[in-house]
């Protein structure tokens, strides 16, 4: 066992003691079929940083006859899925939405399947930093890469989940939550928050695209020499309104998940009007390059506005859940606590903001 830079070598060894059985024989059969691998049983493991949901891996090979730090290396994606993840969604669907997206040309190629996880290609690109969503020309490639996602031909209903899915998870905080934090959380209250933010949108034509839902920077990878987006990760992926999906990575801008305390959210980085204003004009314009009309810009800020608010519950209630059914090192609660701390104080703002529009 070698250690990868950055890791000790008992890092190194704890790190594929770490690998399940089944995982390691799919990985040794797929390492056997590269004739440039010099040796399948000599994998390399390293943990990366920043998932919440699954663990996730590099797993490495070296090719060629030479000795460690030397030659060049074959790569896969290990991801060991998190426990309780089937309270939030069917991964199943998950898996089939991934196979598509690779069909679509949009994502990683699936290179094997294990009980309790997956390898996948693992994609020769640079992910994102909290930093790297502040930069113009990037936002302005999110936008467009956002736009082209929303546009994709997946299979099944066209129906949107965002209320469902809010309401299924209120009723499963209820279930793990003890009283003192189902009080500290006013989940008592929640049901009727999430119905009349909903009647908020009542009436208005709304565009449905399928939705990432979790558009932080961690779940987009850039090519350094071309400059092209990858989104990776579609474990929320569903039908959804766009402005809802434009909104969660808005909300995302707060947050660095590879800080000391990758927990904590910075509300005075929620991108300004003027960078929100140039998203959304990115993202309208036309196929044919055809600018928007300042209405429609209007009209799908104000809807981007309002549905903050159901990214504040969403994630919330992802949080408060994930406290009681994962184990992977987070502070889910005081998460949870942030993001409703945010619900409470900008509705008032926002709605009172919307109210005669």
């Amino acid at each position: 066992m070698v250690a990868i830079e950055g890791q000790s070598p008992g890092e190194a060894e704890a790190a594929a003691r770490g690998v399940p059985k089944e995982a390691r024989r799919l990985l040794h059969e797929l390492a056997a079929e590269w004739a440039d691998v010099a040796d399948f049983r000599a994998l390399e493991v390293v943990p990366l940083k920043g998932a919440m949901t699954n663990e996730v891996y590099q797993v490495r090979w070296l090719t060629g006859s030479g000795g460690a730090g030397e030659g060049e290396y074959r790569k896969v994606l290990m991801r060991v899925y998190g426990e309780g993840l089937e309270l939030f969604f069917d991964r199943e669907d998950e898996v089939r939405t991934f196979e598509c997206m690779s069909r679509h040309g949009q994502g990683p190629r699936l290179l094997g399947r294990f009980p309790t996880g997956r390898l996948e290609e693992f994609i020769h690109a640079r992910t994102l930093s909290a930093v790297d969503l502040r930069d113009p020309e990037i936002s302005a490639s999110i936008a467009s890469k956002l736009k082209e996602f929303h546009n994709l031909d997946m299979p099944g209903p066209k129906s949107f989940l965002l209320w469902d899915r809010l309401r299924n998870w209120l009723k499963t905080a209820k279930s793990v939550c003890p009283s003192d934090e189902a009080k500290e959380f006013r989940l008592d209250s929640l049901e009727k928050e999430i119905t009349a933010l909903e009647s908020e949108f009542s009436g208005e034509d709304q565009c449905i695209g399928f939705c990432h839902n979790d558009l932080q920077y961690g779940n987009i990878m850039i090519d350094e020499e071309t400059k092209a987006l990858t989104i990776i990760d579609y474990e929320y992926s569903s039908f959804n309104p766009v402005a809802y999906d434009i909104a969660n990575h808005f909300c995302e801008m707060a947050a660095d998940y590879h800080s000391e305390e990758p927990h904590l959210l910075d509300y005075t980085k929620y991108p300004d009007f003027d960078e929100r204003k140039r998203f959304v004009q990115t993202y309208l314009i036309s196929s044919d390059g055809e600018e928007p009309d300042a209405e429609k810009v209007k009209d799908l800020l104000n809807s981007i506005e309002k549905y903050a608010l159901a990214s504040h519950l969403f994630w919330g209630l992802w949080g408060i859940i994930s406290e009681h059914v994962n184990d992977i090192d987070f502070d889910y609660m005081d998460y949870a606590r942030q993001r409703f701390v945010q619900y409470w104080l900008k509705k008032p703002v926002i709605l009172a903001c919307h109210a005669d529009e």
